[in-house]
């Protein structure tokens, strides 16, 4: 048999890349482009949930993007209190493969992916679905991917303002000071939901529930505003989606009723969003097959569970300029 080795970057050669936040909206994009096109196979998430724990479960996520002939499998821990022992909540492998042969082409950490190509669809998300003019960002979570969904949104939007909230207070200072470092602007930090959400152009809920819990109030959502809810556990009144004029998720096959967890999850099981009411997925948006935001009036809402193409193709994008830059290790497989 011939000799077969692979890429491994690690978390230390992904820091090196130092990814821009156009290369990670581009490769994102592009992702989201093939899903709308049907050039994507995304298979519905799956969950491990440890015996031994009952703060956390692995998600595994597996897909194939034609047009970056690639294939993979990325197994991401979500563990809410890793804090305690220093660690992120979320720690991720990708695996990237031949889809013809099989053969492993790659060892990824994963970890930087997560959080950035979440942050990627938030903001693509927004591209396409908030207002041009959109100035006030009300951001509640502070875990890994919310730093990328404030970042790459401002990077489209130049907010005036942009308010945190966090259930800790070290957390939500910590976050607001590493935005102010990296944004150059000052943030606003809140201890209350409502101060942070209510009135803002665009409205994102990251939060880390133990259980469902409507704190999330329809009433601060103002008309033209664009929300983008993804919290493991939801945080929504149920009368949300009543307010909003399109409704787009991800990936329809995440979201349908039988599967667990999510922010619209009872909203889904009860018929309240269908496959009818639903506008679109956001790739057939970004593709160009179904409208986005089509009157400033319009109130809009983003659901994403995370997207195993959006993993590929930004892994994909990492192996390219790891391996023009010469950054990595080639391990020997066989």
């Amino acid at each position: 048999m011939q000799e077969i080795w692979i890429d491994y970057i690690n978390a230390l050669d992904t820091r090196a890349l130092e990814l821009t936040n156009d290369e990670i909206l581009d490769a994102v994009s592009e992702a989201l482009a093939a899903q709308g096109r049907g050039e994507t196979v995304i298979e519905p998430r799956v969950h491990l949930v440890p015996e031994s724990s009952d703060k956390g479960h692995f998600n595994v996520l597996r897909g194939y993007v034609k047009p970056l002939d690639c294939a993979g499998v990325k197994v991401v821990g979500d563990f809410v209190d890793n804090y305690k022992v220093g660690l992120p909540s979320e720690m991720a492998v990708l695996n990237l493969f031949n889809p013809r042969t099989g053969m492993p082409q790659a060892i990824i950490d994963a970890t930087a992916i997560t959080d950035m190509r979440t942050g990627a669809v938030t903001a693509l998300g927004a591209k396409h679905l908030a207002r041009k003019d959109s100035k006030i960002l009300g951001h509640v979570g502070a875990r890994g991917t919310s730093y990328w969904n404030v970042r790459l949104l401002d990077h489209l939007f130049d907010f005036d303002e942009i308010r945190v909230h966090s259930r800790r207070p070290e957390s939500r200072a910590a976050f607001a000071a590493r935005l102010e470092r990296d944004l150059g602007k000052k943030i606003v930090v809140t201890d209350n939901w409502e101060d942070c959400l209510k009135g803002a152009d665009i409205l994102v809920e990251a939060s880390r529930l133990p259980e469902p819990t409507p704190l999330f109030k329809t009433s601060w959502v103002k008309k033209g505003a664009f929300v983008v809810p993804y919290g493991t556990m939801s945080a929504l009144e149920f009368d949300l989606t009543d307010i909003m004029d399109k409704v787009v998720v991800d990936d329809w096959g995440q979201c349908q009723p039988g599967r667990p967890f999510g922010a619209l999850r009872r909203h889904v099981d009860e018929g309240k969003v269908t496959l009818e009411t639903l506008h679109s997925e956001l790739g057939q948006i970004v593709a160009g097959l179904k409208p986005g935001r089509t009157d400033d009036n319009e109130t809009n809402l983003l659901w994403h569970r995370g997207l195993s193409s959006s993993d590929i193709a930004l892994g994909h994008a990492m192996l390219e300029k790891a391996r023009a830059l010469k950054i990595g290790q080639r391990l020997r497989f066989a």
